[in-house]
């Protein structure tokens, strides 16, 4: 299953990412339900050409919505927070201010 554009779906820009990303060099990235954090790991290196130190992953459940009378139920999703090597970064986005 490694191919790193379908392993690495899109990064996870929050606030909270946003500071592990300035304070601890953690990066943090929607992934495939069925990565495992081997395949993060390469990944995040083939396309970025860092070294992955630790990787930790979470699923979260899908939000329950509502239209109307009708209730849907969002897919679950699998996140994955990603360590580098001291005075190692990735450029996601670069803020202009």
């Amino acid at each position: 299953m490694f191919d790193p554009y379908r392993v690495i779906l899109r990064p996870l820009m929050t606030e909270r990412s946003l500071q592990m990303r300035d304070q601890q060099n953690q990066y943090v990235f929607v992934v495939h339900r069925k990565a495992t954090k081997g395949d993060i790991a390469r990944a995040v290196e083939s396309l970025f050409r860092v070294d992955v130190v630790k990787v930790r992953t979470a699923i979260l459940p899908g939000k329950s919505r509502r239209m109307g009378r009708f209730e849907g139920q969002r897919p679950d999703w699998k996140k994955a927070i990603v360590r580098l090597k001291p005075n190692q970064k990735i450029d996601l986005v670069e803020q202009s201010t």
